[in-house]
């Protein structure tokens, strides 16, 4: 073999030999940042906010004759927690309160950092027989009210009794539905559906609602408070 060609298989091996050694660099380089990857901490998954929420009323609200922890706002607040709700629910439920009295109540009632209320008020104008009128406007303000604080409302309805006549019944029942059209609102139809008359869940004055009563308030209003906790954000509360 003559001497140009020893020097070209030398060219040859010298230039394998420097590819070798770059892949061999390289595959080192990937290695360590592999390792380097494995060895971070893991980034901690943000903490879900816990929503607080106002349950503002009467004494249905309150727990009338009740333990605190059979009165709804408890009793719903565990069960949205048993759905994986990240929420606490203060009880601003005043026993005997009308609309009117609610409305004088409101701003030291739901305090600053509230993320929602769910007003539940009117049995007690409608068992007085207060012109609804004056219901509406007092809920309707109480709704203004607190949207210009910027928490978002949830309106709990109520009927009113057939013995106070046709003509008070249609203008007390249109108070709810016309608010929760007029602004938007989660409206949940009827506080007491599934339980009005029912002796059997409710206390012996036949106007309030005894646990199993409250268990089938909320069982029945727990679809709609959730609605309202989707839409104070996505996936809110969880």
């Amino acid at each position: 073999m003559g001497l140009c060609s020893v020097s070209r298989v030398a060219d040859m091996v010298r230039r394998r030999e420097r590819n070798h050694d770059r892949r061999r660099t390289s595959l080192v380089m990937v290695l360590f940042a592999a390792l380097g990857l494995a060895g971070a901490p893991a980034e901690a998954a943000p903490e879900a906010r816990t929503l607080n929420l106002v349950a503002f009323g009467d004494s249905l609200t309150a727990g009338y004759m009740l333990p605190a922890a059979s009165a709804f706002p408890a009793v719903l607040e565990r069960a949205l927690k048993a759905r994986g709700r990240a929420v606490a629910i203060a009880n601003a439920g005043v026993s005997g309160d009308t609309s009117t009295g609610g409305l004088d109540r409101l701003d030291w009632s739901v305090p600053d950092g509230t993320d929602g209320v769910i007003v539940e008020l009117g049995a007690n104008d409608m068992l007085r027989g207060t012109d609804p009128a004056v219901t509406r406007k007092a809920l309707d303000t109480i709704v203004t009210r607190l949207k210009a604080r910027g928490i978002p409302v949830m309106l709990a309805g109520m009927r009113a009794s057939p013995n106070l006549g046709p003509d008070y019944v249609a203008r007390f029942d249109a108070i709810y539905p016309d608010l929760a059209r007029t602004y938007d609102l989660v409206l949940y139809p009827f506080f007491l559906a599934g339980i009005a008359g029912d002796r059997s869940v409710n206390l012996p004055d036949g106007l309030h609602p005894n646990p199993k009563g409250v268990e089938t308030i909320v069982s029945g209003i727990l679809p709609s408070v959730e609605a309202f906790l989707d839409r104070i954000g996505p996936a809110a509360g969880r």
